[in-house]
């Protein structure tokens, strides 16, 4: 474990921008955070919550799939450098492996993989959380961990890549730096699991009535923020931009609350009220994704529940459901 101070952080990643593509949170020009470049905002490590979802360095939302002038096609291509990003939290770690074993599953997404083979993800855990709020430390699924202690920043390696990294550091932590962090993170408990998992079961069991998704769908204004915040949304659309010179095809975000997502060309829709979208939105998550990949793909990282402006996120949908149909 190497050991960093508040004041030595901003210098250090500022060295790492000389051999690596480095994704970070800043503040951005609304005040709230985002994942940016070091010098396109003030590096903030901890604070509110990182609304944009992470996963968007590797699938964003409107992406290069080719493009063609003269015949001749080319092909989107990946960065120089090797991209470093900084800023998942475990809960982000899990939602990562989700898409990546999705992205894999049949024929493997090469856009994907383009960006996210070979690229370094570091966690932030400790009290990073908003007023100085908690987050348990992942332990792994990362190459490195910054996790901060109320006094230093400790990074811990967990790869080779992390390793090499942190040979830069030249402090060592002291053997105990993350002991009152590591009791902490193994007395969490997030009360809101339970309740996911419990909404879950209702879902497969076929306990949730068709006038409550009515109920809920009255709530929607089609805003999209929910998937657009949503870290394991993947749904995307196909379009052609045609200049005078050449023909750019790229790949956006598709929305399942949108009337037109499953609309076929003979006109049939069979998503075609808002109750049956937001049913499909909560369902997947929570019952369908369970089938099929043996978990829960929604992994409880609360941006849903804090862009809604109607307060229809997951977690707020799963407690209806729960005191109702339980």
């Amino acid at each position: 474990m190497k050991k960093l101070t508040p004041a030595e952080l901003d210098n250090f990643f500022m060295a790492l921008c000389h051999d690596f593509d480095l994704r970070i949170p800043v503040i951005s020009p609304d005040g709230g955070r985002a994942l940016g470049r070091p010098g396109e905002g003030k590096i903030a490590l901890a604070g509110a919550l990182l609304l944009a979802k992470p996963t968007a360095v590797f699938f964003p939302q409107d992406g290069e799939v080719f493009s063609s002038a003269a015949e001749n096609p080319g092909i989107a291509t990946t960065a120089a450098k090797q991209l470093m990003v900084v800023g998942f939290t475990p809960r982000d770690l899990l939602c990562l492996d989700f898409i990546d074993r999705f992205f894999a599953d049949g024929l493997t997404d090469d856009l994907y993989f383009r960006r996210r083979d070979g690229a370094i993800i570091a966690a932030v855990s400790g009290i990073v959380g908003v007023d100085g709020g908690f987050v348990p430390v992942s332990g792994g699924e990362c190459d490195l961990e910054f996790v901060f202690n109320g006094t230093d920043w400790i990074v811990v390696p967990y790869s080779a890549a992390g390793r090499s990294i942190t040979a830069l550091m030249p402090c060592d932590a002291p053997v105990d730096a993350l002991a009152d962090v590591a009791k902490r993170s193994a007395e969490y408990i997030d009360k809101n699991v339970a309740i996911i998992q419990k909404a879950s079961e209702l879902l497969l069991a076929d306990k949730v009535t068709d006038d409550f998704w009515e109920e809920v769908a009255a709530s929607c204004i089609l805003c999209t923020g929910c998937n657009l915040v949503c870290p394991t949304c993947t749904c995307f659309g196909v379009k052609d931009w045609r200049y005078p010179d050449r023909v750019e095809r790229s790949r956006m975000w598709d929305s399942c609350q949108l009337d037109g997502f499953m609309r076929e060309a003979g006109g049939h829709n069979p998503l075609g009220t808002e109750a049956l979208r937001t049913r499909r939105r909560i369902h997947h998550k929570l019952a369908a994704d369970k089938t099929k990949w043996g978990e829960i793909s929604c992994f409880l990282c609360g941006r849903c529940d804090a862009v809604c402006p109607t307060g229809i996120g997951i977690v707020a949908v799963a407690k209806m459901m729960v005191e109702r149909f339980s």
